[in-house]
């Protein structure tokens, strides 16, 4: 069944009127970069002087995209798109925080966050970075091989340690973990201990993903290496297909420190790719388990056309979709209803530890070329639908 996603009565049903209109006058002014700037920046300037300004950022846009500030409160919202079969992924939105005591701190936040969704049906996954675990100057020095002293060699043995636990709760729990992509510059001790956990614990079937980064030219090529590594190692690959979130960081990066730019050329070039990245893990279903994670809606109709001519199944256990929580509900909820897997990234965190990623999702969506609109078209399509008026938009 090829899912209609301009429903947006099936899209949006969950919604109330009320969010319904918070979420147009959102999206109304996310569409200008201008006022975008201007907000971030006032927001930054509010947390920097300690204005009490968590009410009015939870009740706008905390609530469009996070599930709360506690896991009691994200459960609700989870349980709300599970009515609709829409799962969820827990991601703590806390960002930022450095030094080791922190490290064991997010340990057992993770580890909290696993037994929680093990205990809610509508929760199968939870999503973690390494670098919520590891210090950043580490990972580079890896990356770049240089060669380690023995406190940090102890100290990427107690980074394993942390990522093996969080690992080993998830099997027990069966609860699958999405571990996600970082910079360019420090992704490749993040594969190598990512890579461990597969062959450790994807066996009969997979816990744990990698991310994989389509708007990077050689992602494409280490994707093909890495089903082929889990193929002659006899474990099976989890492969999360993303596009990417940091290319502006990524171009900055190479030009400061004069080298290639990892960054595929143009749109086209990513697009290419990620469609190919869907096709080639299609085709290697009985080696692999398939998360893809795009707002784009070609994507997911070319990976259903795919699905129906490999003759897989819309519910198969080993292929789910994904878009972030606040966004792109009329893929998500349309293809819930046409009887595919989806799960919707859902962040959680007390409101001012979640700013930064607040701030980033504002970002993003004024920098993907018709994202916003196409966001804010399908809302007053709805809106219309229910002879709503908008007059009452800034309540």
């Amino acid at each position: 069944m090829i899912p209609d996603i301009d429903n947006t009565e099936i899209a949006f049903r969950y919604r109330t009127d009320n969010e319904l209109k918070r979420a147009h006058f959102l999206f109304s002014c996310i569409s200008s970069p201008l006022l975008t700037k201007f907000g971030i920046k006032a927001v930054q300037a509010a947390m920097a002087l300690h204005l009490p300004i968590d009410g009015i950022l939870k009740r706008t846009i905390f609530t469009q995209f996070c599930g709360g500030e506690t896991l009691e409160e994200t459960a609700k919202t989870a349980a709300l798109s599970g009515k609709y079969n829409v799962g969820s992924i827990l991601d703590y939105g806390v960002e930022g925080a450095e030094g080791e005591p922190e490290y064991d701190r997010a340990v057992e936040e993770c580890i909290r966050a696993i037994r929680f969704a093990a205990a809610n049906k509508d929760i199968p996954f939870v999503s973690m970075k390494i670098t919520g675990y590891c210090r950043f100057g580490l990972l580079v020095k890896m990356h770049n091989g240089t060669p380690l002293i023995i406190t940090e060699e102890q100290e990427w043995q107690r980074v394993g340690n942390r990522i093996n636990e969080i690992c080993t709760t998830a099997a027990s729990c069966n609860v699958m973990v999405l571990i996600d992509a970082e910079e360019t510059w420090i992704q490749d001790p993040c594969n190598e201990i990512t890579v461990q956990m597969m062959l450790k614990f994807n066996h009969g079937k997979v816990v744990v993903f990698n991310t994989f980064q389509m708007y990077c030219h050689g992602t494409l090529s280490y994707l093909t290496e890495a089903i082929k590594h889990a193929t002659d190692n006899d474990y099976l690959l989890g492969a999360k297909l993303v596009r990417g979130a940091y290319m502006e960081k990524e171009r900055a990066h190479a030009r400061q420190w004069q080298y290639a730019d990892p960054i595929q050329p143009d749109k086209e070039c990513t697009d290419k790719d990620y469609d190919e990245a869907v096709r080639l893990c299609l085709q290697s279903l009985d080696r692999l388990s398939l998360f893809i994670g795009t707002h784009n809606e070609q994507s997911c109709l070319k990976a259903v056309e795919l699905m129906n001519k490999c003759g897989i199944a819309s519910n198969d256990d080993r292929l789910i979709f994904s878009q972030l929580f606040g966004m792109s509900d009329h893929i998500s909820f349309n293809f819930a209803s046409a009887g595919y897997r989806v799960a919707k990234y859902l962040p959680y965190g007390p409101v001012k530890n979640v700013v930064p990623y607040l701030l980033r999702r504002a970002t993003e969506n004024t920098s993907v070329a018709g994202q916003t609109s196409r966001e804010l078209s399908l809302i007053r399509k709805e809106t219309k639908r229910r002879s709503l008026s908008m007059s009452t938009d800034r309540k």
